[in-house]
């Protein structure tokens, strides 16, 4: 049976973060809502509490059923998770008297807390709470504090249970993967054997005990989450498996051929089909991001379905799926406020009759890539950018044509290709180009010109759940500006983005 730590979540925005970390510890676990706790198996070797942009005081504070888990397994509590122990099990909880943010340090360690084993004296660690706990239950002991706060962390006397005020999972906890580290390994007594290579043998283990015989379709995009899922996939059920991938003619240029060709090494089933004029006779002339959205979802509903159908007897629809997604649609709140429809292929398996099967559903974008390179998957695919499923449609503003498809499609292979060329694609986890719907003045040789702005996007993540702009060397960005205003007939002014998400969006729609 596998093992695992299960995180229950109370809305934090850091959950996420607390199971990457635990999992860089190659401890597997997994992130439930506080209100919706799985059956505790004997796989489960302990439980943490995610902090909560609630107050415990508050009369729609989340309150969790810790029944079977308090006092019976390893149990640690992080911001939100600690005060709701203290506050529940008798001590008390009450407004800080200024809002604890930012950096700490430890000024008293208990050395014999096995959670805090190893950790240095006058450790930075990250606060981030407008309460702060006051008394502690009888049995619940101090085993560190900072300056301002006495009760930094606590132990309960006779039990694994654990609080901790602060955020060991952020990066600004200088040692926190050490104390997450010391409580899935030295108090859970966690075997750290979950690595991209298990992973890869279980999950092809798996797939073929699911599938059997069946006959399996894929949609390829030529990302790296659904080459490795096609990949994984194909390790199990060989030629049972087909892959389709579709030229939308909304794909980078050349990108449809490029990526045909690097699947030509890899023994992949794959079918090719150039639907271009399909979709773009579809957008001709649609400006609103989520109409053209809808529109591309659809029209590929109805190009695959065509494609999957003349293969016999598919029982089967693979996706990509990651674990992100999943989480947001099961979150505490249940699904995020829509920012954009997912461009997952939604709908397909409830048109064509087929059942989903989603082999990187549990894997975070970095692990996909991790196991990616387990089974030999080659640079070249592993370390592309993610591309947007709806592709060039949501970076062009305003109306789609085809001759701006065809200018965008121009600057944005120089700025790729410039990237590839200083050294730089691999610094930069995502990067495009906008097509604005403004025209700027500007004179070449002796003529004024009225032409369009392009905008530059390039930034650093680590999963596209929050992200910061690049800071691209100026010196590179002025060579780019020329060479993309001296070739490309109808640009006359480049622009960079320096936003960041949040407030802003990766993608400009």
């Amino acid at each position: 049976m596998q093992e695992k730590v299960i995180i229950l979540d109370f809305g934090s925005q850091y959950t996420q973060l607390i199971a990457r970390r635990v999992r860089e510890i190659n401890v597997y676990c997994e992130i439930y809502p506080y209100n919706k706790i799985p059956e505790l198996d004997s796989g489960v070797k302990g439980v943490i509490l995610s902090g909560s942009p609630f107050s415990v005081r508050d009369e729609e504070a989340p309150v969790p059923d810790l029944t079977n888990i308090k006092g019976k397994l390893p149990l640690l509590g992080i911001c939100y998770g600690a005060q709701y122990m203290a506050h529940n099990y008798g001590g008390e909880v009450a407004p800080s008297a200024a809002r604890e943010y930012g950096r700490a340090n430890l000024a008293y360690i208990d050395k014999n807390c096995k959670l805090l084993n190893g950790i240095s004296n006058n450790s930075q660690v990250w606060m981030s709470h407008g309460d702060t706990i006051v008394r502690l239950p009888d049995n619940f002991k101090i085993v560190a504090s900072t300056e301002d706060i006495d009760v930094a962390a606590y132990k309960v006397e006779d039990e694994q249970t654990f609080g901790l005020q602060f955020h060991p999972e952020v990066y600004h906890s200088t040692e926190g993967k050490q104390i997450l580290k010391n409580f899935v390994v030295d108090v859970c007594g966690c075997s750290q054997d979950w690595t991209p290579d298990s992973f890869v043998e279980s999950t092809v283990k798996e797939l073929k005990d699911k599938l059997g015989d069946d006959k399996v379709v894929l949609g390829l995009s030529g990302g790296v989450d659904s080459s490795v899922a096609a990949v994984l996939l194909h390790r199990a059920i060989g030629k049972n498996l087909t892959c389709i991938f579709v030229d939308n003619g909304l794909l980078r240029k050349g990108e449809y051929e490029s990526v045909l060709d690097s699947y030509k090494d890899m023994g992949l089933n794959v079918i090719g089909v150039d639907a271009k004029d399909k979709f773009l006779d579809e957008l001709e002339g649609v400006s609103d991001p989520e109409t053209k959205r809808k529109i591309i979802g659809r029209v590929f509903i109805e190009v695959f379905d065509e494609e999957a159908h003349k293969i016999k007897d598919v029982k089967w629809l693979a996706q990509g799926t990651i674990y992100p997604d999943v989480i947001e649609s099961v979150s505490v709140n249940g699904p995020s406020a829509t920012i954009k429809s997912h461009h997952n292929v939604g709908g397909l398996p409830e048109k064509m009759n087929l059942k989903v099967v989603e082999p990187l559903n549990l894997l975070f974008k970095d692990e996909v890539r991790r196991v990616g390179k387990a089974l030999g998957i080659s640079q070249n695919i592993l370390g592309r950018h993610p591309f947007p499923g709806p592709g060039l449609a949501i970076r062009i503003l305003g109306e789609i044509t085809r001759e701006k498809v065809a200018l965008l499609q121009e600057v944005d292979y120089i700025f790729i290709e410039s990237l590839k060329k200083s050294g730089l694609y691999d610094e930069v986890w995502q990067a495009g180009v906008i097509l604005l719907p403004v025209q700027s003045v500007g004179v070449m040789g002796d003529e004024r010109t009225y032409e369009n702005v392009v905008a530059l996007r390039a930034v650093t993540s680590t999963d596209g759940m929050t992200a910061d702009w690049v800071h691209l060397p100026y010196d590179f960005l002025a060579r780019l500006s020329n060479d993309i205003i001296n070739k490309v007939r109808g640009v006359n002014r480049v622009v960079y983005d320096i936003s960041s998400k949040p407030p802003a969006t990766i993608e400009w729609e």
